[in-house]
Formats: structure tokens, C-alpha cells, sequence
């Protein structure tokens, strides 16, 4: 595939995708601009499997933001005004993936296993955080991750069993579905256990910060969901190295 085609391609994918989250009220105007600017960066940078792994993970964000989104709305622990996203969570969701896109590209190594990984961890802590927040905020019984003591479901540094239940299926998922998304001729081995530990474990590093950091207003939740996926993906690519 020529570079022109495959630019044609990816413009046409973001595009697609930006307009009907814009449409269908899942991104602001702001979000959707934000989210065709991201996706172009990790398509072109990355490779088009790259982009379709985050497409995947989009429209499970939003899947599980409508879950249940009256009730959400009515107890106030949604997003926006009906679940909407700006540009700011597209950011805080993007971010990572498409600083690796642009390295790997800089160093040639889009094809390396070290730089795949740390890909699918980024994607798979986003993945985790997102699900564990949207349907573990639905639970009764939701306590401070730092001390355990119980708090109101949707306070920074809550968590849930049913959110952790989440988090795994959710890690599990986007790490096996994105190994067969970008690399499709290679048999899932032990290394697949990588990116699904570091999803959980980055969500988990997101609970920690918001519990601390956050809570005291010392990093925003964008700085908090950037730090727990750059602490995710950073790890998957050391594992890799040293194993």
C-alpha cells in the first residue's frame, strides 16, 4: 500500500468516526476535532491496525458510558451533560498511544514486539479505567483504594469489586483483541499476559493518584489518566526488554 493510499485511508476512518460521534452526541465539537487529530497521528505514525485497535476501544468507551446513562445522570456521576466527551478525555485517552506511535515511527521500530506492547498496554489501561469508571460507579458499596474506608460511588480514588471485576475483563479483552487486530499471522503466547497485568495495574495507579494527588488537586484528571497509562505502557515496554 502506497503512502497515499494509506493517508487516504486513515483521513477517511478518523473522519467517518469523528462525524458520527459528533453526531450521535458521544463527543463535543471540541472531542471530535480532537479525536480525528489523535487518530490521524497514531494511523500514520502507528499503521492503520494501530488506528483500528483505538477505534475498537472508542466504541467501547462509549458502549459503557450509555450503559445505564439515566441512571448515571440522575445520581450526577456521568460525563458532560448526557455522557458526552471533550476534548480534554479524548486527550487524556490518546495521548500516550500517539506519543509511542510517533517514537516507533522515529525509530522505525512500528514492526518491534517491545513497541507493540507498550502499545497495547496504553490502549489496555484506557480500556480498564474507563470501564472500571463506568460501570463500577453504578455499585453500592465503593471504598478509598488508599485506606479502604467507604466513600460515595464516583469519588476519585473509589473503587469497587464489581470496577476491578471490570477492569480485568476489560484489559483482557482490549490486549487479545488488539493482538489480533495488529499482528493477526502470530499465535497469542505468554507475552499476552503483559499488556492484560499492566492494563489492571494502571488502573490501578489511576485510583492511587486520585486518591492522593488528585483528590488534593495537585494533578487533574487528565494529568492523572495520562500518568497511569504512561506508567502502563512504560512497563510493558521494560518487560518486554528484559524478558
Amino acid at each position: 500500500m502506497s503512502p497515499l493510499e494509506t493517508l487516504a485511508i486513515v483521513l477517511t476512518l478518523c473522519g467517518i468516526l469523528s462525524l458520527l460521534a459528533f453526531k450521535f452526541r458521544l463527543l463535543t465539537a471540541s472531542g471530535s476535532v480532537a479525536s480525528f487529530g489523535v487518530g490521524v497521528v497514531i494511523g500514520w505514525f502507528g499503521s492503520i491496525s494501530w488506528l483500528v485497535l483505538l477505534i475498537i476501544f472508542v466504541l467501547l468507551g462509549f458502549a459503557v458510558t450509555r450503559n445505564r446513562i439515566q441512571v448515571k445522570i440522575r445520581r450526577n456521576l456521568q460525563e458532560g451533560r448526557r455522557g458526552e466527551r471533550t476534548y480534554k478525555n479524548v486527550l487524556a485517552n490518546s495521548l500516550v498511544p500517539a506519543i509511542i506511535a510517533v517514537i516507533s515511527a522515529a525509530t522505525g521500530s512500528q514492526s518491534d514486539l517491545a513497541f507493540t506492547v507498550a502499545y497495547l498496554s496504553a490502549i489496555s489501561v484506557a480500556a480498564a479505567d474507563t470501564t472500571a469508571s463506568e460501570l463500577g460507579v453504578l455499585s453500592t458499596r465503593t471504598f478509598l483504594i488508599t485506606d479502604f474506608r467507604p466513600v460515595e460511588a464516583g469519588t476519585d480514588g473509589g473503587v469497587s469489586a464489581a470496577g476491578t471485576m471490570w477492569a480485568l475483563v476489560a484489559s483482557a479483552f482490549s490486549s487479545v483483541i488488539g493482538w489480533l487486530v495488529i499482528m493477526p499471522t502470530a499465535p497469542i503466547d505468554a507475552t499476552i499476559l503483559v499488556p492484560i497485568t499492566m492494563g489492571v495495574l494502571g488502573c490501578m495507579v489511576d485510583s492511587v493518584v486520585g486518591a492522593t494527588l488528585e483528590r488534593r488537586e495537585i494533578v487533574t484528571k487528565l494529568g492523572n489518566n495520562i500518568l497511569s497509562m504512561a506508567v502502563g505502557a512504560a512497563f510493558g515496554f521494560l518487560v518486554l526488554l528484559l524478558i
